[in-house]
């Protein structure tokens, strides 16, 4: 069975885990009402996705 025969250093384990944080959402604009929403994503406020309306909202 591998076993590491020495301790890792914490800037050995600090440098692995540099990638390991939570990236901040990709954020675009609704072309329609200029809502920020995630990418991919039926707008909320109006229903707009791809060009075309795809949810009637109650306004």
């Amino acid at each position: 069975m591998a076993v590491p025969k020495r301790k890792h250093s914490n800037a050995r384990s600090g440098s692995r885990r540099a990638h390991d944080f939570k990236k901040p959402k990709q954020l675009h604009y609704c072309p329609q009402c200029s809502t920020a929403l995630p990418s991919h994503v039926v707008c909320p406020n109006c229903g707009y996705y791809m060009g075309r309306t795809v949810v009637e909202t109650g306004e």
